[in-house]
């Protein structure tokens, strides 16, 4: 059974406030624009694959063969849901280099 579009529209929104907040008081606190973007692909590694991460260190041919099951096995509410989160980083960045350009000396 898949995901019904209400609770798509929901999810999609919480993925993207969620992220663009992470990502703003990452950019707060470190100082660097895009370090949430270097980081969000592990996020969604982790929410993809199932497995502890410490298997991609001890038994990283099965760790990455179940990461790649669990991309090729994610279905289109997954796909949207997962970049509306991505979209919702890249939004912080560009709110981040916009507040910093505007004078704010915090950001």
């Amino acid at each position: 059974m898949g995901i019904s579009l209400p609770q798509l529209i929901i999810s999609v929104v919480l993925f993207f406030v969620l992220f663009y907040g992470i990502s703003f008081l990452l950019n707060m606190v470190l100082k660097e624009t895009w370090i949430m973007l270097l980081i969000y692909p592990f996020i969604v590694m982790m929410i993809i694959d199932k497995i502890d991460t410490i298997e991609y260190f001890t038994n990283t041919q099965s760790a990455f063969k179940a990461l790649l099951d669990g991309f090729i096995n994610m279905k289109l509410a997954d796909i949207i849901m997962l970049s509306s989160g991505l979209f919702g980083v890249i939004a912080a960045g560009f709110t981040m280099k916009y507040l910093r350009k505007s004078g704010y000396q915090m950001f």
